[in-house]
C-alpha cells in the first residue's frame, strides 16, 4: 500500500467510532493505538506497523479491529484517549512517546501495553528492566541517552566553531529530560556553553526560538510528541533565526532540520508488531523483553545547509544515509 493512501485510509479510520463498523468486527481483537502526536509526525512509521501485523495475519476489518485516536502532542489528550481506550475494553494498546506511555500505564495496570518507542523506559520507571519488564508494559527503546553525543559531534562537523548551543525540549517529559541532560553533560566536555529553554505548549515556541536567536550558534531539538507536532513551525523559526539544527527524528528532517541522528523509526515499528502478536497470542508483557534499535539513520538536508549559508563537508555526506535536496 503506498503511503499517501495509507494515510487516507488511517485519517478517515479516526473519524467512524468503533460501533460504526460492521457488526462482525464487534467480536474481533480490538488494537487501540494512541498516537501521541499525529498522523503525519510518523507517517513514515505507522505503515511499517500495520504491514507486519497483516504478514502475521492481523488484518484491519476481517481479523482484528484497529481503534486510531491522535493526542496531537497535548499530555492531558493523552490521558483521556488511553481512558477510553480502557472503557472500550481493548486487547492491547499500542502507542510511543515516554509520556503516552506513562498515561496509558496510568490507566490501567491490566491491559498489555506495547510502546512502540520510548526514550529510557528503565530511568523512566516504564519498566522494571529490560529484561524482565514486568508488569504490563514491553516495546522498543529509543536510547536516545546513548546517541545524544553521536549527535552533538555531528553538529559540530557541520558548525565547526560551535561554541554557544541552545536546546529546546519539553521539561514536563521524563525522556525529553533525560536526553537534555545528557547534551549539557556532552557539551560540558567539550567546553560549550548551553542554554536549555523549556516547550511546554504551543505558546511557548516562538519566544524560545526568538530568544535563542544571536544568542547561540545552532540549536539542539529533544523530540517529544508536543514539538513533533509543530515540527514545522519550529524549522521555519530556526531558519529564521539562522541557526543550524539536529535532532533524533528523521521527519524534523523532512520538515527541514539540518540533521537528524537516530533509530530506523519504520524498523521500530515493524518490530513492536511482532511484540503484538505474540500478546494477543497469549504471551504476557513481562515475559517480552524490551528491545533496543539495531537500525540508525543519519538524514542531512541539503536544502536547510543553503538557506543557512553552510557547507556540509563531503565526509559526512558520503556517511548519510540519505540526502535531502
Amino acid at each position: 500500500m503506498r503511503r499517501r493512501e495509507f494515510i487516507t485510509l488511517i485519517a478517515g479510520a479516526t473519524v467512524w467510532p468503533l460501533a460504526a463498523r460492521a457488526p462482525q468486527a464487534a467480536k474481533l481483537p480490538t488494537i487501540g493505538f494512541l498516537g501521541a502526536s499525529s498522523l503525519s509526525a510518523i507517517e513514515r512509521s505507522l505503515p511499517a506497523l500495520v504491514q507486519r501485523l497483516n504478514e502475521l495475519g492481523w488484518i484491519d476489518g476481517r481479523s482484528v479491529v484497529i481503534a486510531y485516536r491522535w493526542a496531537a502532542g497535548r499530555n492531558e489528550r493523552m490521558a483521556e484517549l488511553a481512558a477510553e481506550f480502557v472503557r472500550m475494553n481493548v486487547d492491547i494498546i499500542v502507542t510511543h512517546g515516554t509520556a503516552a506511555v506513562i498515561a496509558t500505564k496510568q490507566a490501567t495496570s491490566t491491559i498489555p501495553i506495547v510502546f512502540a518507542a520510548a526514550g529510557d523506559p528503565v530511568g523512566t520507571g516504564l519498566v522494571t528492566s529490560l529484561a524482565r519488564p514486568g508488569g504490563n508494559v514491553t516495546g522498543l527503546s529509543l536510547q536516545q541517552t546513548d546517541t545524544a553525543a553521536k549527535r552533538l559531534e555531528l553538529l559540530r562537523q557541520v558548525v565547526p566553531n560551535l561554541q554557544r548551543l541552545a536546546i529546546i525540549a519539553n521539561p514536563e517529559t521524563p525522556g525529553a529530560v533525560a536526553e537534555m541532560l545528557e547534551v549539557q553533560t556532552a557539551a560540558k566536555t567539550l567546553g560549550l556553553e548551553t542554554s536549555a529553554v523549556g516547550i511546554r505548549r504551543t505558546e511557548d515556541i516562538a519566544p524560545a526560538l526568538e530568544t535563542a536567536k544571536g544568542a547561540a550558534d545552532a540549536l539542539f531539538i529533544v523530540i517529544d510528541p508536543l514539538l513533533a507536532a509543530h515540527r514545522v513551525g519550529i524549522n521555519i523559526l530556526a531558519v529564521g533565526a539562522r541557526l543550524p539544527t539536529i535532532c533524533s527524528q528523521r521527519e524534523f528532517a523532512d520538515a527541514g532540520t539540518l540533521i537528524s541522528y537516530g533509530p530506523n523509526f519504520p524498523d521500530l515499528y515493524r518490530r513492536a508488531g511482532d511484540l503484538v502478536n505474540k500478546i494477543l497470542r497469549g504471551t504476557k508483557p513481562a515475559d517480552l523483553p524490551v528491545e533496543q534499535p539495531t537500525k540508525f539513520d543519519l538524514i542531512v538536508n541539503l536544502m536547510t545547509a543553503k538557506a543557512l549559508g553552510l557547507t556540509i563537508p563531503q565526509s559526512l555526506l558520503a556517511t548519510a544515509d540519505e540526502v535531502i535536496d
